[in-house]
């Protein structure tokens, strides 16, 4: 395991963390969402983003063998299981999300859909074509090895299966010290970009199904969750610590100015692997 990635584990492990992302940041979604309003919940917005990544796999019959990387909560697993007919095994590394995963998958009464799997993207824990589908939703960035997750999606994905995606990544071109108030928050020396992700992409004799910018949704979300946690305060006393609500108020900010600035980009990324 990485450096990054070891350190992303530790930071999501937390109870500080795990509190804010649960209560704060939607819980059974913890992703970017697409707001129609300023006033959008959180959860329904970030849900909204789940259910548009999953109407691009509808031509996927059910029982297709989805892989999750990066599940967090697993509510995108659950809705892959209802809405498409999937059966899902989520990916994550942190330990504290994947027991409230199984919680909820089992609350749901999807236990014989859904399968929650300790471990980190850069080393997935299954064999050679054993899916139809990988899914990610702003986990790939956490990677101190972006390309290496591209190859081991490659490796478990069955010809003609199909990869998307969502990540937080840096617009093409602009300098690394524009960016280090967003990179010393995430313990990162580097974020991806389309074009970078395009590239790998390439290199595995992928074929690009579809390239979607949303970048302005990115501002909307981190404006959102900033807000939400400003007028929250009080009442998550005793859940998250002032110190870490007050460094999450901080590194949102960073993220907003550097979005307004045009430096961050945003969207969904989905491909296709040769067919045999």
């Amino acid at each position: 395991m990485s450096e990054v990635v070891q350190t992303t584990k530790d930071y999501y492990n937390s109870t500080d963390a795990d509190e804010f992302y649960f209560r704060v940041w939607g819980g059974d979604d913890i992703h970017i969402g697409l707001y129609q309003s300023e006033a959008d919940p959180i959860g329904d917005a970030s849900h909204r983003t789940v259910a548009h990544l999953a109407d691009k796999l509808k031509h996927w019959p059910a029982d297709t063998k989805a892989l999750d990387i990066g599940a967090a909560y697993g509510g995108a697993a659950r809705h892959l299981a209802t809405s498409n007919g999937f059966h899902v095994t989520c990916l994550n590394l942190a330990e504290v999300q994947n027991e409230r995963n199984r919680e909820f998958t089992a609350k749901a009464g999807l236990t014989d859909k859904i399968d929650v799997v300790d471990g980190n993207f850069e080393d997935l824990p299954f064999e050679n074509d054993s899916f139809e589908v990988v899914w990610s939703q702003d986990s790939i960035l956490h990677s101190g090895n972006r390309e290496k997750v591209f190859s081991e999606v490659d490796r478990v994905l069955k010809p003609g299966g199909e990869f998307i995606f969502t990540d937080p990544m840096q617009k093409s071109g602009v300098e690394k010290e524009a960016l280090r108030p967003v990179l010393n928050r995430i313990h990162l020396e580097s974020m991806g970009s389309f074009e970078d992700y395009q590239a790998f992409a390439k290199k595995l004799d992928w074929e690009t199904v579809e390239i979607e910018p949303l970048t302005e949704q990115l501002v909307n979300h981190y404006t959102r969750v900033q807000k939400e946690l400003r007028s929250r305060k009080s009442e998550l006393t005793g859940f998250v610590s002032d110190t870490y609500i007050e460094n999450m108020i901080a590194g949102l900010q960073h993220w907003i100015d550097a979005g307004q600035a045009g430096r961050l980009a945003w969207g969904v990324l989905h491909f296709r692997k040769k067919a045999a």
